[in-house]
């Protein structure tokens, strides 16, 4: 194929249906190499500081990669390289860090190899001289009981760490997890100007799934709809991270949707309430949303006024929810709190939340689960940090005398609490997206 028509090609799939533009692969790898390269001179110095660590030193190999190491991957760099080790250590006469890779390579354009092979043949060795040479107070290394990413130096390598280092050094040697997780959490200005356009990019892929250039009422299947979502990301040169979901609930159907697979296979119908969670991996960020949609019956022109009630008061316990955000306060106590002022108003709720930004159940403050509703031991623990992003999970059961029954009302938005409070990072569902206009 002629080169020219086939970039010409590219350019048309990655905008089809979507406003936002949607970058190269050449051009992201720009963007990243900026959003690292800010995140490693401004952020990390503070975080260091912050949590008291002195010296940082991350250890992984290619295709084991530490989770921690993942975020830090140069966009080139699909894997770590043989056995990659990263270490950060705050400067003595400045409030900067060094940072170096004890590898055969650089890391990347950021972070240079410091390593002679040459001179000294261990790699290990290499990494026990370098941190003596630096003389931290303590040395911070990836483990962790609460939280996955913060949890990502392997025993192997634990163990090759420990009998190299000096027995002066060995008992400086202290779990990061504050700092790795801080690292993971904090969302600097650059990607905020970023995340915008990912989540609208989300609610514009939602949009066309739930509307009659994807949905034939009586035809579609839920699992036809997920696979065209699957296949519409693909088409614009993105990822997801997950497989989406949409499922329905309606008046003839007794069952109440539950977290398992019992309503997500079905034909869409008129009347029904379709619900979808769905979200996408883009420039090394995350989104993760639900939203939900009416199919008009012949003759309607708008949803039913009992669902649209009933979609106020999903809002209503995000308002509920997000009004308790307070820097400082843990997420098991602004669960609590929630739930009893949901409950207080005659509502139903149920909240969910967990941290979304560079993974999509992210590191950070969990705020209950599905199935901890009394709270998380650990992650529910961990308190609310400026600069963070959320998605903000939830449900509220409502009960619909028309269906005699009752439905769950299922909202997912990304949401960000930053030092002028919260606010979601796109929009949220305020309407009913209507199928069949």
């Amino acid at each position: 194929m002629n080169k020219i028509i086939y970039f010409v090609l590219l350019l048309f799939v990655s905008n089809v249906g979507i406003g936002q533009e949607i970058l190269s692969l050449k051009a992201r790898a720009k963007v990243i190499d900026e959003i690292q390269k800010d995140r490693l001179d401004n952020l990390l110095p503070k975080l260091m500081e912050d949590t008291g660590i002195d010296l940082w030193v991350l250890i992984t190999r290619e295709y084991n990669e530490d989770p921690i190491v993942k975020t830090m991957l140069p966009p080139t760099w699909l894997n770590a390289r043989r056995q990659t080790i990263l270490v950060f250590s705050k400067n003595k006469d400045d409030d900067g860090i060094s940072s170096a890779a004890i590898t055969r390579y650089p890391f990347g354009k950021l972070i240079p190899s410091i390593w002679n092979k040459e001179k000294q043949p261990n790699q290990w060795q290499a990494l026990a001289n370098y941190i003596v040479s630096k003389d931290p107070k303590n040395i911070g290394i990836n483990i962790s009981k609460d939280f996955a990413l913060a949890d990502g130096l392997v025993k192997t390598d634990y163990d090759a760490l420990m009998k190299v280092l000096p027995m002066s050094y060995q008992d400086r040697v202290v779990s990061s997890e504050k700092l790795a997780v801080g690292w993971i959490e904090t969302r600097t200005a650059k990607e905020m100007e970023l995340y915008e356009d990912l989540a609208e990019i989300t609610h514009q892929i939602i949009e066309e799934a739930f509307s009659t250039k994807v949905i034939t009422p009586g035809k579609t299947t839920t699992e036809d709809v997920v696979w065209w979502m699957r296949e519409k990301v693909i088409s614009l040169g993105l990822t997801t991270w997950f497989h989406p979901t949409v499922d329905v609930q309606r008046a003839s159907s007794s069952d109440l949707y539950a977290f398992d697979s019992k309503s997500k296979f079905d034909i869409i119908q008129p009347g029904d309430l379709v619900h979808c969670d769905f979200g996408i991996s883009y420039l090394k960020l995350n989104t993760d949303c639900q939203e939900l949609a009416y199919v008009l019956k012949p003759g309607e022109q708008n949803a039913p006024a009992f669902l649209v009630d009933a979609l106020a008061k999903g809002n209503r316990v995000q308002d509920i929810f997000t009004d308790n955000f307070k820097k400082g306060v843990s997420g098991n106590e602004v669960l609590k709190k929630s739930l009893e002022e949901g409950f207080r108003e005659g509502l139903r709720p149920q909240i969910y939340t967990h941290p979304l930004g560079t993974y999509g159940h992210s590191a950070g403050t969990t705020l209950g689960m599905w199935d901890s509703q009394e709270g998380v031991p650990g992650n529910g623990d961990y308190p609310l940090h400026f600069n963070t992003s959320y998605a903000i999970e939830l449900n509220t059961t409502v009960f619909i005398e028309e269906w005699n029954k009752d439905i769950r009302i299922m909202l997912e938005e990304a949401g960000f609490f930053g030092e002028e409070g919260f606010r979601y990072i796109n929009k949220r569902q305020e309407q009913l997206i209507l199928i069949g206009e």
